[in-house]
Order: C-alpha cells, then sequence, then structure tokens
C-alpha cells in the first residue's frame, strides 16, 4: 500500500512536533513545515522532510507546497493546519495593525495554503483537512481578543468549508484544544511588547496585577492542562477512521464551554467566563 503523506505546519514544537513524530511512528511521509529555517533545520536533522512555510509569505506558502507535490508525485493525503501565535492585550489597547498581522499569520495563511491543496485532493479522489482551532473559538476569554477572533473566524470558514465539501470525498475537521502544554505564552510575549502600550493603558493596574505575572512567570502547568499528545491522538481519528467527526473536543474546559455555550444565557456565560 502507498504510504500515506501529510503536511503539517507548526512543527517545531508542541502538537505539531508531537503530531510529526508520532505519524511517523505509525507509517505516515510526514512534511513537517516550521516558520523558522533554523527550526526545519533541526528537524531535518531528525529526518523529517520539513519545508519551510511562513503563513504569513505567499511566495513561502507556494514554494512549499510546491516542494511537498514534487516529493510525491502530485498528490497530498491530508493537510493539518496548525500553526498559530497570541498578541495578549485588552481589546481596546489593541492596535488595528495588531490584528492584521495576526489574522494574517493564523487565518488568512490557512486559507491560502488550504485553497492550493483543496484542487489536489479533488483530483485525487480523496483528502483529509484538519484545522486545529482553540476553546478560545468557542468562547471568548478577557486578555485574548486578537487571538479569539482569529479562532472565531476559523470555526465560521471550517464550518462553510466542510458544508461545501460534502459532495466530495474531502473530510473536513476541527480539532479544538483548551489548555496544552506548549511555547504559545512565552511565544506570544514579542508580539505583546511589540503591539501593547500597557503602561499608558486605563487597564494598567489590571496589566500589572494579572497578565504581567501569567505572561513572565515561569510556572508549572495549567489546571486541567495535557500534554500534546492529547491533541495527536484526536488527530489520528481524524485521519484514520473511515468516519472522521467534525469536530473533536480535546480538554475538560473545551466540554465544559461546549455545554455551557449551549446552555447559559449570554450574561451568565459572560459572568462564568470572566472569572
Amino acid at each position: 500500500m502507498q504510504q500515506r503523506t501529510i503536511l503539517i505546519t507548526g512543527c517545531s514544537s508542541g502538537i505539531g512536533y508531537a503530531a510529526a513524530h508520532t505519524l511517523r511512528e505509525r507509517g505516515w511521509k510526514v512534511f513537517a513545515s516550521c516558520r523558522q529555517t533554523r527550526d526545519c533545520e533541526r528537524l531535518a536533522a531528525e529526518g523529517f522532510d520539513a519545508p519551510q512555510l511562513d503563513y504569513t509569505d505567499a511566495s513561502s506558502i507556494a514554494t512549499a507546497v510546491d516542494h511537498v507535490l514534487e516529493q510525491t508525485g502530485g498528490t497530498l493525503d491530508a493537510l493539518y493546519n496548525n500553526g498559530a501565535h497570541a498578541t495578549p492585550g485588552a481589546v481596546e489597547d489593541l492596535p488595528t495593525d495588531a490584528l492584521r498581522e495576526i489574522f494574517e499569520s493564523n487565518f488568512f495563511g490557512w486559507h491560502e495554503l488550504t485553497r492550493k491543496i483543496i484542487p489536489v485532493m479533488r483530483a485525487q479522489g480523496h483528502g483529509r483537512i484538519i484545522q486545529c482551532s482553540s476553546v478560545l473559538g468557542l468562547v471568548t476569554m478577557p486578555w485574548r481578543g486578537a487571538y479569539n477572533s482569529t479562532k472565531f473566524a476559523l470555526e465560521g470558514l471550517t464550518d462553510t468549508l466542510r458544508i461545501e465539501l460534502r459532495d466530495t470525498p474531502i473530510h473536513v475537521t476541527l480539532i479544538e484544544p483548551g489548555p496544552i502544554t506548549s511555547n504559545i505564552r512565552a511565544n506570544s510575549i514579542p508580539h505583546f511588547e511589540r503591539w501593547i502600550d500597557w503602561k499608558s493603558s486605563a487597564r494598567k493596574v489590571q496589566y500589572e496585577s494579572a497578565l504581567l505575572d501569567r505572561l513572565y512567570t515561569a510556572r508549572g502547568p495549567d489546571r486541567f492542562e495535557l500534554p500534546p499528545q492529547a491533541v495527536v491522538d484526536r488527530l489520528i481519528h481524524a485521519l484514520e477512521a473511515d468516519r472522521p467527526r467534525p469536530r473533536y473536543y480535546v480538554t475538560t474546559p473545551t466540554r465544559i464551554s461546549g455545554i455551557l455555550k449551549r446552555i447559559l444565557p449570554t450574561r451568565a456565560l459572560d459572568w462564568v467566563l470572566s472569572r
């Protein structure tokens, strides 16, 4: 049987890194892409085909896709969109250019890459598109307006795509993690420092008492935090099951949030989330 192939983005660490290793162990040919060249080189040293792919750079996306298709003879069984970053800060302190930047990397780039892969999957007669969303694509939390908005947009776009592709053999799936061990908090610090003038904010005291400590203080796992493998286990089902689910909730907070959003009035849900 021909080896199955998958392109995964954001493989430098966390979920993407765990997914690349696990799927390779399961016999998949993994294209483990990263945004930074140094991370691609590190993964190449681990035996991966690791093309450089930066969601904010259209030429990078095109080059990565061309490379993958050249290596596979023009086919690709699965795409796992995973790479993303956060820009913490209150919405009122978030410059519009900061929103544009995060949408390029967390949303528009995903769309551009997916559009390049869909014709390949149509031509070959099958395919799996899996999007790594978030509990913050179901409900919102304070200080995360930029990230919340990209994930809400991703949920809407992916739900539409799934309905539109019902008449094709291409399966579209959302995976919705909650607290997962990763570097996303540390990786968000440069974006916070670039965009958020918290010292001039009307919420300066709240930044000092809440957000700064969470960003800059090393701490153990959050309550209910799970390792990346918990997401990978759902990814395996989405890739290999004959009938993959449209959605996979991963952590306890995600399951609870999904239930509360359905049963609580908006004001009651706002109160819960603000706690």
